[in-house]
Parts: structure tokens; sequence; C-alpha cells
């Protein structure tokens, strides 16, 4: 922020000395530290206000997109769910249109077992 060194500081006290004295310097410099130490939480109490709005603001912006896929996948998920109820209608809807199907009928047994080894392939 500053860029102040050694010898500006020190011209800095020589001036404060002169003009002050030397019975109200302490005090003076008491005081100053403190107003520097009440600016400086200051400052950090801003940085970190304004770091846990952009903070928030970054968490609102991700919510919203989320809210927004969220939305999207519902939206599948209704259209999927119609689409199935549509279909699973159209099939019920064939099953009774359909007429009843006879089961295959299944081979009789030949009667004669003579006739059975006769229909036998040879070997």
């Amino acid at each position: 922020m500053f860029d102040i060194g050694f010898w500006e500081l020190s011209i800095i006290a020589i001036i404060a000395l002169l003009v002050i004295g030397p019975e109200r310097l302490p005090a003076v410099a008491r005081t100053a530290g403190n107003w520097y130490g009440k600016i400086q939480r200051f400052i950090t109490s801003v940085k970190s206000d304004i770091e846990q709005e952009l903070k928030a603001s970054e968490l609102k912006q991700i919510m919203e997109e989320q809210k927004a896929e969220l939305d999207q996948l519902k939206q599948s998920l209704h259209q999927t769910q119609s689409e199935l109820e549509r279909v699973a209608a159209a099939d019920y809807l064939d099953e009774a249109i359909k007429p009843a199907e006879k089961p295959p009928e299944p081979e009789s047994p030949p009667a004669d077992p003579a006739a059975k080894d006769l229909n036998a392939p040879s070997r």
C-alpha cells in the first residue's frame, strides 16, 4: 500500500517530537496506533464481507443452474411416463381386440406300438 522505509519513519518521528512535544508524544502514538488497528480491522471485515457475498452469489448461480437441469429432467421424465402410458394403453387395446388364439394341439401318440416302429427312422 504505502512504501514507507526506515528513513521516512525517522523523519516523521522527529517532526512529531518537535511539533507535539515529548510529554504528549506517547499518548498521540498510542491513539494513532489504535486508529491504525481499527482501520485494519475495518478493512479486513469489508474484505471478508465481499468474499462472502461473492461466494453466496456463486452458490446462488450454481443453485439456479441445478434447478434448470432438474426442471429439464422432470420434463423428460413426464414425457417418458406419458409415452409409456400411451404404449401400455395401446398394447392393452391390442390384446383386447385380438381374437383368442387356440393353443397348438399336442401331437397324439400313436395307438399302436408297432406303428410307432414303422414310423421310426431306420439306422
